[in-house]
């Protein structure tokens, strides 16, 4: 255990989230638990401040339900599966009673969804409603980091009115994630509007000159807006994860 992880680990202690006897068990547990197939995290809680999450995608549900258990078995109950098909998430349940399945956006917690304790609320904005799984996977993974989520869906730049009627909601918001496919050009507009962070996701929706998201996404890094910065084409949940970061700050 580095002086990092030790530091969190008494922090714990002395707000009493951890009793004496659970931190000196970690303190003797090892880094990783070595499944065979994979070798899961079980400090990362303690070194990086968030809890590990799986990428379900690529794995089988037996994999998947093996990487959970062993999580809950160092004492992270609750586990964030993203990109899992749903037949897969289905033999999860099977496994998890308590697991919960989004299937638009293909994400799995394996308990309810916590109680806030953010500094502040995230905004998820969408343009258009073809964009709502990766505006799903990004809010959902906010809740599920505990962050209180507030949603302006279909409100795109072709009618911009839209957005405009949801200023007062982007005008709390602590993080902004902007979420848009097409010519991407809806963090601009919104990066113009708030005073904070906008993480700008590109989707994969569009016709054929969209190239499956680069064309937003050049345009979002192209942005002459100042504040926005860029994850990759669909990934709701990297834009999830650090506006969370943000938002614990």
């Amino acid at each position: 255990m580095n002086k990092q992880e030790m530091k969190r680990l008494l922090a714990l202690v002395a707000a009493g989230e951890l009793s004496p006897e659970e931190a000196a068990a970690q303190v003797d547990a090892p880094d990783f638990a070595d499944l065979g197939f994979a070798r899961v995290d079980t400090r990362r809680q303690l070194r990086c401040g968030v809890t590990e999450v799986v990428y379900g995608e690529g794995k089988t549900a037996a994999q998947v339900t093996a990487i959970c258990q062993a999580l809950a078995e160092e004492g992270q109950p609750r586990v964030l599966v993203t990109r899992l098909a749903a037949e897969k998430a289905r033999a999860v349940q099977e496994a998890l009673p308590q697991a919960l399945y989004w299937p638009d956006s293909r994400l799995l917690l394996t308990q309810p969804l916590p109680q806030p304790d953010g500094k502040g609320a995230i905004v998820v904005v969408c343009a258009g409603t073809s964009d709502l799984p990766v505006a799903e996977e990004a809010a959902i993974t906010a809740e599920a980091l505990g962050n209180k989520v507030e949603r302006v869906y279909d409100a795109g730049v072709a009618g911009i009115h839209r957005l405009f009627s949801s200023a007062d909601v982007l005008a709390q918001a602590r993080v902004v994630i902007a979420v848009a496919g097409m010519e991407g050009a809806l963090p601009s507009v919104v990066a113009g509007m708030v005073p904070c962070p906008v993480l700008a996701v590109p989707t994969s929706v569009g016709y054929g000159a969209s190239l499956g998201g680069v064309a937003a996404l050049l345009a979002m890094l192209n942005s002459c807006a100042s504040g926005i910065s860029v994850v990759n084409i669909d990934n709701g949940f990297g834009a999830a994860f650090q506006a969370s970061l943000i938002n614990h700050l």
